[in-house]
């Protein structure tokens, strides 16, 4: 193997079998041997599951691989795999460097020792001497940060607390590569917060695997990542096109997407605005952009128009106020139309995030639109500046109320437009300086 890859995954697969009732396991360990003594064809008394199917990546020095995908998709089964707590069906799986796990809550830890033992006992698993751990203690305890618990049984504390003290021995072995699956999600913001940091800094001189369901987790940490569906790649590649691949499938339920069209046939019907809108605003959808929903609803033509220029929005220098024109075809009744925008950056997180659900909730006479009006959106927004980069923007329409509504039509990467801002941006977004005084006081 190379020494530039650390992980190496060669058609990787699992099966489980999976047995209707207990009996069917000793019949499954008696009868087929016998049967194959009599020269009868063994019957099986089992079904396959497989759990992962044929799944091949490297993993090179400076990548760190994210991996996303429903409950079930085999996300936690690949990620034992690669760190040896479970063996393979078939395929194999080759390692560079020391691993440092952080799995299933609450793994590697007997529930019945204290916060001390197991952080020994922790830390000698991932590879530490004894003089190693001594030296490290004081600095696990204080990335931890849970008091006087640490003297306290395991089965005592909280889930949180269970993950801190996990996160903070993983965070002192050393590691080569760091493999994360899902456990922060239970974690407080700030310690959530102080791992991302961590995180941020180990990627500069190992590599990471990390498992979420959150997107923008993914995007924010990730170079690369992999979809999997049911045990299978669906998509591998740069991360903002794994994850618009994944949203895109996983928008709505399977049974619910309907294929719509961008541009559909004139609707004679009359019409009906929302708000009022100039027809100067040209459509600037984008042809590729790959449009969800059921089938209900479709938008017809988008424009993100800059007063300061007047005219469509292809590079924000510096603020800008907008207009967001939308124009959709109501095909089926729609009782409460939720019209919004999110602007993502190249990572695919997102920035901004705006519907009209305010309005909806002030205006119960334009709750209910009738089936073939044609409804025209109009936003007055100011884009606050932005970092230097390329983002795009997702359309999207729902029936129903801000608490509780159904996705009717989705356009994702509608639009793009550059940010090439004249003064520089320290973060994701810039907005006005801040009041600032001083006052020297000698006491």
């Amino acid at each position: 193997m190379s020494s530039e890859i650390y992980i190496k995954v060669d058609s990787l697969s699992k099966c489980y079998r999976i047995y209707n009732k207990p009996i069917d396991r000793l019949k499954q360990y008696l009868l087929p041997p016998i049967q194959k003594l009599l020269g009868l064809n063994p019957v099986n008394f089992y079904r396959e599951f497989w759990a992962l199917k044929d799944i091949s990546f490297e993993i090179k020095k400076g990548e760190t691989l994210g991996i996303i995908g429903r409950n079930g998709s085999g996300k936690s089964t690949l990620l034992q795999l690669i760190c040896g707590t479970l063996s393979s069906t078939d395929g194999k799986v080759l390692v560079c460097g020391r691993v440092a796990a952080l799995l299933e809550l609450g793994s590697g830890f007997n529930p019945d020792f204290t916060g001390k033992e197991n952080v020994y006992l922790n830390a000698a698993i991932l590879g530490l001497t004894n003089r190693e751990i001594v030296e490290r203690y004081e600095d696990i305890v204080g990335f931890a940060d849970i008091g006087d618990f640490i003297n306290q049984p395991v089965k005592t504390y909280s889930s949180g607390m269970m993950v801190r003290l996990a996160f903070a021995v993983i965070a002192h072995v050393n590691a080569d590569i760091l493999v994360i699956d899902e456990a922060l999600a239970v974690g407080d913001m700030l310690f959530v917060q102080k791992c991302f940091r961590f995180i941020n800094d180990f990627k500069k001189r190992g590599i990471i695997l990390f498992v979420s369901h959150d997107s923008g987790a993914i995007a924010n940490i990730s170079n690369k990542a992999i979809w999997l569906n049911k045990g299978v790649i669906k998509s591998s590649g740069i991360t903002p096109s794994v994850l618009d691949d994944y949203h895109q499938e996983n928008l709505l339920t399977t049974d619910s997407i309907a294929k719509l069209e961008h541009n559909p046939a004139p609707i004679t019907k009359p019409q009906l605005e929302i708000k009022n809108s100039d027809s100067k605003y040209p459509n600037q959808l984008n042809p590729r952009a790959v449009s969800k929903g059921t089938g209900k609803v479709i938008i017809n033509s988008a424009c993100i128009w800059s007063e300061k220029n007047d005219a469509p929005l292809r590079t924000l220098d510096k603020t800008d106020a907008v207009i967001i024109n939308i124009r959709i075809s109501i095909l089926e009744e729609i009782v409460g139309l939720l019209v919004g925008f999110t602007i993502k950056d190249r990572l695919g997180q997102k920035i901004i995030e705006e519907n009209n659900s305010a309005y909806v909730s002030t205006h119960p006479e334009k709750l209910r639109v009738p089936k073939g009006s044609v409804v025209s959106i109009k936003f007055e927004y100011v884009i606050p500046a932005l970092a230097t980069g390329k983002y795009s923007v997702d359309f999207a329409v729902a029936e129903g109320v801000q608490a509780s509504h159904t996705p009717q039509c989705w356009l994702y990467d509608g639009m793009q437009f550059d940010s090439l801002p004249e003064d520089e941006v320290f973060g994701l977004i810039s907005v006005k300086h801040p009041k600032f005084s001083m006052e020297i006081i000698n006491e």
